[in-house]
């Protein structure tokens, strides 16, 4: 957990950074991943398992699979950043590629694992990878506690929606009055939209924004259950607000953030919610990003 003065005083608030940036595989995504794999039976892991994913789900489940001994398959979008195709492969992983707007990632998975009698490891409606997940705000609240901090208010990145359920879980028990917001980019807030709804709506696109790791079609069928319980709300950026975001990140907060862990960033500072007075918790979910496109990030805001 880390603290910045600049960031209080921008915010007017007292906040509390969780980077999993700094985690293993550069995002959260290797909690739930371990987790699930360190449930299956032994002859399960010598099966292998496959997944899909647009990166960081990919990177974890590979690096799970890897401290395992497990084989692993994952199924990617040849639009992925190459930087995460080439991470999930070092990690030793089989990476199939796929057109999103032709093909349907859950069959091409469907088949790899009914030809080789592997494990599919979903990347978020899955009990044993939302609790995996749920650890990072297990130790948000721990560490704030800690600290002497009691956070009225805590931002989370929401894509398939399982971050954001394991770290509601884990915080309501903590402390129940703590306010928790998905956070989404602009046009793929389909949390925001669902939990207006009080049922799942889909996104009206599969891609068209620079947060690749956010753009799960809907929400899924576990983890909106647990949502639709448990958060305040949903917020959206626009992808300017972000880019702001990853440049603070990098100027002020020395970290390198993907452009979708840095969506609760963003919305703190572009004033999505009134933080001012509030003791709050962001938690910057990734940072594996393209160097390119990272640079151009930092350009545009110079």
């Amino acid at each position: 957990m880390l603290r910045s003065a600049d960031l209080d005083a921008a915010l007017g608030a007292t906040c509390v950074i969780k980077p999993e940036t700094l985690q293993h595989t550069g995002s959260f995504k290797f909690r739930g991943a371990y987790n699930r794999l360190s449930q299956l039976p032994p002859d399960a892991r010598q099966r292998g398992v496959v997944a899909f994913s647009s990166g960081n789900h990919a990177q974890g489940v590979a690096c799970a699979a890897q401290r395992l001994g497990t084989p692993a398959t994952i199924v990617m979008p040849r639009d992925a950043p190459a930087m995460k195709i080439a991470n999930t492969r070092a990690f030793g992983a089989e990476v199939q590629l796929y057109d999103r707007y032709f093909e349907q990632r859950e069959a091409i998975a469907d088949r790899l694992v009914n030809e080789r009698g592997a494990t599919l490891i979903k990347p978020y409606d899955d009990p044993a990878v939302i609790a995996g997940q749920g650890t990072c705000g297990l130790e948000l609240a721990e560490q704030s506690a800690e600290a002497g901090l009691a956070l009225d208010t805590v931002l989370v990145c929401a894509g398939g929606g399982g971050l954001a359920a394991g770290c509601a879980l884990a915080l309501h028990d903590a402390r129940p009055t703590t306010k928790i917001y998905a956070v989404e980019p602009e046009g793929f807030d389909d949390h925001a939209r669902s939990l207006a709804a009080g049922a799942r709506v889909r996104n009206p696109e599969e891609s068209g924004s620079i947060c690749d790791a956010l753009l799960a079609p809907v929400p899924g069928e576990l983890t909106f259950a647990v949502n639709q319980d448990h958060l305040a709300g949903g917020l959206a950026v626009a992808d300017s607000e972000v880019v702001a975001a990853v440049a603070y990140a990098y100027r002020v907060l020395k970290l390198v953030v993907e452009p979708g862990g840095a969506v609760t960033l963003a919305a703190a500072l572009a004033g999505r919610l009134d933080l001012r007075g509030r003791r709050v918790g962001l938690i910057l979910s990734g940072g594996n990003v393209d160097p390119a496109a990272y640079a151009r990030y930092i350009a545009a805001t110079a």
